[in-house]
């Protein structure tokens, strides 16, 4: 049995590459993440372009109808090359509406979302680090929603937001009603930027299978974070050790140093057999739902842990180059913090796995 990516996933992500090669190389990386927007409108429509913001969308709908499979391929690619933009947030908010929106919701957004001419994003965190759906209470009156969200993705360019409700439901939010402020919040990973929202009686809608699909599509979050952390240390392993061949000191590379060889060689050990957890953890969201929830929580957890302590251990290996702002190993270390963070800490989802199994 091939337990490998399939072909047709291996050329989504060599397209990927070859994309981000040419119209997000380093130089322009650097730049967005010098200007830290909330979405750069060229890089989006070549995503659109290629088919990439209606990843998961039903081809019905205009989408290309893959699996969370798929996605975490794309993840993957886009955590190599710490790409900016809100894909991951837009892609979940496609998720949403397709697995749990009525037809009428479906209509109306997923074809101008599968074409990138509408972005989506999702509002969970409460304050408190509130994000599971059990913890949400910001609640609707009236049909109207009054009260405020933390940390989301690209909000002040958004489109649509799907909203986390007290009870696990979901709802939509039409992100340029009046009632809808977003405030700019300072953030480390200025590739991936966020606002806080305030709902002032923004009128919303109900996903009607949202209760259903809340802890579903927070599963999938999971899995789409520990894949750009896989992304992210593969990337980090490759710029150290590039960094050992090149760097040269007492008239010899740095990387004959038998305790820098080791160093790298832990960074790789730390990193390569993640991937089939990750690789698992979406086959079992679209294919094995019985263990989805407890290896979601598991790749989250172990995932991005381990991507922090990769980007740091990238960090050393390039001596005083690698603390400057000048260096990019940064942008993965910032990078990993944010993945780590985002739906909370590693800690919390180990106690969640911890309690799925009975512990």
């Amino acid at each position: 049995m091939n337990f490998d990516l399939s072909e047709e996933q291996q050329l989504l992500q060599q397209t990927l590459r070859g994309f981000l090669e040419n119209e997000c190389p380093a130089a322009r990386v650097r730049e967005l993440f010098d200007a830290a927007p909330a979405n750069d409108p060229a890089l989006w429509k070549g995503f659109a372009e290629l088919g990439f913001t209606g990843l998961l969308v039903p081809e019905t709908y205009g989408g290309a109808g893959l699996s969370l499979l798929d996605a975490v391929a794309a993840t993957e690619v886009l955590g190599e090359g710490a790409t900016p933009g809100p894909w991951a947030a837009h892609t979940l908010a496609c998720l949403a509406i397709a697995k749990a929106g009525s037809d009428a919701q479906k209509q109306r957004w997923l074809p101008r979302l599968a074409s990138g001419e509408a972005l989506g994003t999702l509002a969970l965190a409460e304050a408190g680090e509130r994000w599971q759906p059990s913890e949400w209470q910001l609640a609707p009156g009236g049909g109207a929603l009054r009260g405020e969200k933390l940390a989301v993705p690209a909000a002040s360019a958004a489109d649509v937001v799907v909203v986390g409700l007290a009870g696990g439901e979901l709802a939509l939010v039409d992100a340029k009603n009046a009632a809808v402020a977003c405030e700019a919040a300072d953030v480390l990973d200025r590739t991936r930027v966020f606002s806080h929202v305030r709902f002032d009686d923004a009128p919303c809608e109900l996903l009607p299978a949202g209760r259903e699909f809340a802890e579903r599509l927070r599963d999938a979050a999971l899995v789409l974070l520990a894949s750009d952390a896989q992304g992210g240390a593969a990337r980090c392993v490759a710029l150290a050790v590039a960094y050992a061949k090149q760097r040269e000191q007492f008239g010899t590379t740095i990387g004959h140093f038998q305790a820098l060889k080791h160093q790298l060689a832990n960074l790789a050990l730390e990193s390569e057999p993640n991937r089939p957890l990750v690789w698992y953890a979406a086959h079992a969201w679209d294919h094995a739902q019985a263990d989805a929830p407890l290896v979601a929580a598991h790749a989250k957890a172990h995932v991005t842990d381990a991507f922090l302590r990769i980007a740091r251990g990238t960090v050393e290996a390039h001596g005083g180059v690698g603390y400057t702002w000048e260096c990019e190993v940064h942008w993965w270390l910032k990078r990993a913090l944010y993945d780590r963070a985002w739906l909370g800490s590693p800690r919390v989802h180990r106690l969640r796995a911890a309690q799925l199994n009975g512990w």
